[in-house]
């Protein structure tokens, strides 16, 4: 097939095919979930998930299969299963149509990879609220809430972007995440929905972030300069935010958020002020969609993580498709950050090599037969 010629030119590709080797196992069967019963849960027709077929009946979500927790693992607390147990892991991660089946598929790869995959807790940001049972009819035995993201929060201050994606409300729900999940949740992962998990998310968990609130790669190679316009750098009011500080760029779609920090210091006021800044009608600052702010008010205080959390670009790059590559050294997550996702080059049948790697987390295609 043609795929596995482009395959065989990436000696970095095998490298990760080593690594992930337990993922790409086939999974048990499952139970499926027949696509004309998803889409009545929303009322509409998803191009996105129709692609692979002519005929939406033919396509499915299926169960995914039952994930428990090791021996070792520690035993729920006196809480048993609230959201305030304080053995908990905490993800969040939004829901939205477009997006669905890649957040399905990255639920799916936290829980195939953690040995104690019952003490992980999903926020579901959604948009949508019909949205929760499809991932409730997925994962049966998920422990989950669901949060009602309402987009008139946000909409009055977004601007225009390179991509129309990245101007929508939920982008921006991450901003809120202090504000709307429980006070006694003292921490959370947040996670895109364009990514997959190869390793424990635990030790994610787990990251010092010392006196920070937010933690991630950093990348200080990146050209720091190009992420705001001229006007912002001209302006030296605005361009002495960075006084003091070592500056680098980071890629808010994988976090990880000290919320007590986060609430004590008033962060999401301060990315809300700079998203006013930026529609002011001074002129532009930044023309990326919600980067800049967080740069703004964290970058030169973030606590940085081991790069193998976030192996993104995978997606390409904002304005024209094209394949990436891995970033050298380990892998724990990879992340389609980018305009190419990897279930629509998958459908389309013109995949970049790594979105083969994707494919064993997706719990959508045809019904067996």
């Amino acid at each position: 097939m043609l795929w596995v010629v482009r395959l065989s030119g990436l000696c970095s590709l095998t490298m990760v095919m080593v690594v992930l080797s337990p993922s790409l196992q086939s999974f048990p069967p499952a139970e499926a979930i027949r696509s004309s019963h998803y889409l009545r849960l929303y009322g509409g027709y998803n191009h996105h998930l129709a692609a692979a077929s002519d005929d939406s009946e033919d396509l499915v979500f299926r169960r995914a299969p039952p994930f428990h927790n090791a021996a070792e693992c520690e035993p729920p607390s006196a809480n048993g299963t609230s959201v305030c147990d304080s053995s908990l892991v905490h993800i969040a991660i939004t829901l939205d149509e477009e997006y669905l089946r890649g957040s399905i598929a990255a639920v799916h790869s936290v829980l195939a990879h953690t040995r104690c995959p019952e003490s992980v807790f999903f926020h579901f940001l959604v948009s949508e609220p019909s949205l929760e049972p499809v991932v409730r009819s997925a994962f049966p035995g998920l422990r989950f809430k669901a949060y009602y993201f309402d987009p008139d929060r946000v909409r009055g201050l977004i601007s225009s972007s390179v991509r129309q994606a990245l101007e929508q409300p939920l982008n921006y729900a991450r901003n809120y995440l202090a504000d709307i999940l429980e006070h006694c949740v003292r921490r959370v992962i947040y996670l895109d929905s364009d990514l997959v998990v190869v390793d424990d998310i635990a030790k994610l968990w787990r990251t010092e972030l010392g006196s920070r609130a937010v933690g991630a790669p950093e990348y200080c190679h990146a050209n720091f300069t190009k992420y705001f316009t001229d006007r912002f750098w001209s302006d030296q009011r605005l361009a002495s935010t960075f006084a003091g500080r070592r500056p680098c760029y980071f890629n808010t779609g994988v976090m990880v958020l000290d919320l007590v920090r986060w609430r004590r210091a008033g962060y999401t006021r301060r990315i809300e002020r700079w998203m006013e800044v930026q529609k002011s009608g001074a002129g532009r600052i930044y023309e990326l969609g919600s980067l800049p702010p967080f740069l703004l008010v964290f970058a030169g205080h973030v606590a940085p993580i081991e790069h193998r959390w976030n192996q993104h670009g995978l997606g390409g790059d904002n304005v024209r498709g094209s394949c990436r590559d891995l970033h050298p050294g380990p892998v724990s997550l990879l992340h389609w950050s980018g305009s190419g996702k990897p279930w629509v080059r998958l459908d389309s049948i013109r995949p970049c090599p790594l979105d083969h790697l994707w494919a064993p987390y997706d719990l959508y295609g045809p019904a067996a037969s």
